[in-house]
Formats: C-alpha cells, structure tokens, sequence
C-alpha cells in the first residue's frame, strides 16, 4: 500500500481505504480560502446517503489540511448536513475566520454539482496549561477480545459503512428488541483495517454506533443526522508510536425523542480511561416507507 502523512503526528502510515476514501487534495488557494477537491465512495453508505461520520472525517481532514500547523490540534468540530450528497466528486471550500496567537477558527462548506450539502464550524488551538480533572468515569466492561473480527455487523444487515468497522458490544441490549431498553449502547470500537487512532476516526467513532432510538424500535428506521458537534478532548496521537490495533470505548445515550427529533450524547475513551472524545448529535427518526 502507499503511504500517507498523519495531520496529526506527521508520521507516514499505510494508507487503507479509510484514508483513501476521506482523502482530499488542494485545488485552489486564495487568501484566507483553500478549495479541497473529493470523491464521496459509495462503499460508506449508511441508508439513504454516505455515513455522517465518514462525511465529518472528510470535512475535517480538509481544516486540518487548511490550518497545516500540527501544534494546533482540532478541539471542537460541528456539521450540520443539508442534504445527502451522491457518491462522486465533491468539493470542500475551507475558510480561515481567525487566527489568533493559539486559537484557529475556521468554516467548511461542501458542495456538489454547485449544491451545499454541509457547512461546518470547527476550533483548533495549542494546549494549554490547566488543572487536569475528568469527572466522566469510564464504564466498567469487559477489555477488547483479542480477534478483532471486524464487518460482523453486516452478518446482521448493517449498511454498507459497517464492513469498516470493529465493533464489540459491552453495553445495552439487543437493538429492534421493540422493548422498553435504555436508549444507551456502547462498546469496543476500532477501523476494520489496522490504523492510530487520530482526530479523523474520532470524528468517524463520534457517529458509528446504531442510533440509540433502535434500542425502542422493532425495526431500523431512518435516522438522518442533522447536526453533530464533537469535541475533541486531548491531542492525538497521543503516544510517538500508537498501537495500529488499538481499539477505544465508545458510548452513545438518547433521552428525548419528540416530533421525531431525538438528541445523542457520546463519550469515547482510551482503554487507560482517558476521554479523547465528546459528542452530541440530533437526528430525525423517520418513518418507515410503505409500499
């Protein structure tokens, strides 16, 4: 396989098919503007349109390309999705609002046949100095199982954007169980093909899961997202040589669903307990079509 640099580390990794499938190259430079060309795979459908974390992991690739400063890791990410671009050529029109002495703010939009299919706002900034306290205590499962065993979920009738994941359940029951479950899942969660975890798949982990509202539901649903906002907790990698076959505790909650809008918190740990990621989402639970 080739190999591509890491925004991050700036280290050379193998490059898989998730980095070949968010990758984006620069057309244009004009100012405080950079233009990203992209091509949307159709291999990370999820439903009716390509999977809202690989559009996020795309998205942010192009700020991180667009800020070129790896001191200044990304801190907070939020997208909101118009409409479900085809798989095909895309372009990312990056913007660097501010650039302050530590802190990037910089806009995203991400266009398709000249229509805007998502704008993004994002925050990148050098650490700073402060007390380190996390109140948010990491559940107590069961470790990673050894076999990573990645795509099982597709034994099941998950989407296409399934095949690209490792997922090892710990928390929540059985989703479509129609029962009345938490709306709470979680578990073991990695790319299909060995890879550090970095900001991108955090941006790609923060929507991964099924949608907590399928714990209720005797059947899945359409569930679109319309707004994910992910906060990035500590700067990644955060070791000089990562493990490639490191795996990270991913749990999602819902609490609210309501004229079909419902909410999901998300919090990703390191296996030591250390919290990398935070999200929040809101997405739509659409009826089934009916023939």
């Amino acid at each position: 396989m080739a190999e591509a640099v890491s925004p991050q580390a700036g280290t050379a990794l193998a490059l898989g098919e998730f980095d070949r499938d968010t990758a984006v190259s620069l057309e244009e430079s004009s100012g405080a503007a950079r233009r990203f060309a992209a091509v949307v795979s159709p291999e990370w459908r999820a439903g009716r349109g390509p999977h809202g974390g690989y559009l996020a992991a795309m998205l942010l690739r192009a700020l991180v390309e667009a800020v070129d400063d790896p001191g200044r890791a990304p801190r907070s990410l939020t997208i909101h999705y118009l409409r479900a671009p085809e798989p095909g050529p895309v372009t990312i029109t990056t913007v660097l609002e501010r650039a302050g002495r530590s802190l990037s703010t910089l806009t995203a939009r991400l266009e398709q046949d000249g229509r805007l299919m998502a704008i993004a706002l994002s925050a990148f900034s050098v650490p700073w100095s402060a007390p380190e306290v996390s109140e948010i205590e990491m559940p107590r499962v069961a470790g990673p199982d050894p076999e990573r065993n990645p795509g099982t979920l597709i034994k099941h009738g998950a989407p296409p954007f399934a095949r690209h994941i490792v997922l090892q359940p710990r928390i929540g029951g059985m989703p479509f169980a129609g029962s009345q479950q938490r709306m709470e899942l979680g578990g073991w969660l990695g790319l299909a093909e060995p890879r550090p975890i970095d900001a991108l798949a955090l941006a790609f982990f923060s929507d991964a899961l099924i949608p907590a509202p399928f714990m209720l539901t005797a059947e899945p649903n359409p569930a679109p997202t319309i707004d994910l906002t992910v906060h990035f907790r500590t700067a990644m990698p955060r070791v000089a040589d990562p493990d490639p076959n490191e795996l990270c505790l991913a749990r999602i909650r819902g609490g609210v669903i309501y004229e079909g809008f419902f909410e999901e918190d998300g919090v990703i740990w390191a296996a030591d307990g250390t919290v990398l990621a935070q999200s929040r989402q809101l997405a739509l639970l659409l009826p089934q079509k009916t023939s």
